[in-house]
């Protein structure tokens, strides 16, 4: 059964639209380097509903066994750390 990751993202005030852009290409190169990855979107919210989070993450995995992989993957990790440091990340995975 596949399963939907999706990460609401919270950019800190003192990051500029520069690192914004790396860390949302970052974000952008993982489905092509962690296997069982379907298809990965990543956009910045133009609504005033989010509570202040700016960007999405909207993953489609294979399974959650995919998901368990893409967790702990270097690649995954590489992008997820520093990213954590620049902001407020709010996840949460589903099957359907």
């Amino acid at each position: 059964m596949p399963v939907q990751h999706m990460v609401w993202i919270k950019f800190h005030e003192q990051v500029t639209d520069a690192r914004k852009a790396e860390h949302l290409a970052g974000l952008e190169s993982l489905v092509e380097k962690i296997p069982g990855i379907l298809h990965l979107s990543v956009g910045k919210n133009f609504t005033d509903r989010a509570q202040g989070f700016t960007h999405g993450l909207l993953v489609t995995l294979e399974s959650k066994q995919a998901l368990e992989i893409y967790a702990p993957h270097p690649e995954h990790v590489a992008v997820a750390g520093p990213l954590r440091e620049d902001a407020v990340l709010m996840a949460m995975d589903y099957e359907f």
